[in-house]
């Protein structure tokens, strides 16, 4: 991880920002709804939005009463806390770097990570924090783009992936690779958008 990449990362979506919510919600709606149905968590959790954007996950979110909201890019964090206020949920939205959470170990009952592990230029560093936050027992739900486990990118792939990691998000990244690193458990990993090149995963810490 390098300071100019974090800076790329906050300045290319605040260019996106004007028309992330278009994209980013139109085609991944129902996805996220499905994410907040499979982490199954209680209305009184603590659950942490990690690179929370603009708050599309907060429709699906509401009744819930401790939501903790992060994003790298301040304006994402301006809409969200808007839309929060839309929606009369109460959240504790941050500016803050994934790779660095500023919370306490066993913070947080559940994490939702949303288009992010392939977009953080250090996907192990994030998700070694979100393991270090969880609470034992703690449920994590995965939405993104991932190679399948084992499969190598083909050349083709591998010089697309150097325009679209720059533009917008890296394609080639294992969620099994990501995981190995941690203590993180895979209780599900079932198909999503794009014929599977999206998956659901759902990760738990061991009690």
């Amino acid at each position: 991880m390098s300071l100019n990449t974090n800076t790329w990362n906050r300045l290319r979506y605040t260019l996106y920002l004007p028309i992330y919510d278009l994209i980013a919600d139109h085609i991944f709606r129902k996805y996220r709804k499905r994410s907040v149905e499979l982490l199954a968590s209680k209305p009184t959790d603590a659950i942490l939005i990690l690179g929370a954007g603009t708050g599309l996950d907060l429709p699906y979110l509401q009744g819930y009463t401790n939501l903790t909201a992060i994003d790298i890019t301040p304006g994402m964090i301006t809409k969200l806390k808007e839309r929060a206020e839309e929606l009369r949920i109460p959240v504790n939205a941050q500016v803050m770097n994934g790779q660095q959470l500023a919370f306490a170990d066993n913070s947080f009952d559940a994490v939702l990570l949303h288009l992010i592990l392939a977009v953080i230029p250090d996907p192990v560093a994030c998700i070694k924090e979100v393991e270090r936050v969880l609470k034992p027992g703690g449920t994590v739900m995965v939405f993104d783009k991932f190679l399948p486990d084992g499969q190598r990118p083909s050349i083709l792939r591998r010089f697309f992936n150097q325009i679209a990691s720059t533009l917008f998000s890296d394609i080639n990244r294992s969620i099994g690779s990501i995981v190995s690193h941690t203590s993180l458990q895979v209780e599900l990993n079932e198909p999503a958008a794009l014929g599977g090149t999206f998956r659901l995963v759902r990760l738990r810490i061991p009690d």
